[in-house]
C-alpha cells in the first residue's frame, strides 16, 4: 500500500462523509428545525430594549 492509496482511501471516506452531511441537511425530518432557525432573526421584538446610559441608576 503506498501513499496513493490512502489518498484514495481518504477522498473516499471524505466523499461519504459529505453525501452524509447533505442527506441529514435535507432530510424530511430536519426540514421544520431548520425552517425555525431560519426565521429566529424575523422572530426579533418590535422595540429593542431600553438601553442604560452611563451613569445612570435605577
Amino acid at each position: 500500500m503506498d501513499i496513493n492509496d490512502l489518498r484514495s482511501v481518504f477522498t473516499l471516506i471524505l466523499l461519504v462523509t459529505f453525501i452524509a452531511i447533505v442527506v441529514w441537511a435535507w432530510s424530511k425530518k430536519r426540514r421544520a428545525d431548520f425552517n425555525e432557525a431560519a426565521n429566529l432573526p424575523l422572530n426579533e421584538p418590535e422595540a429593542p430594549p431600553a438601553s442604560k446610559k452611563r451613569g445612570e441608576s435605577k
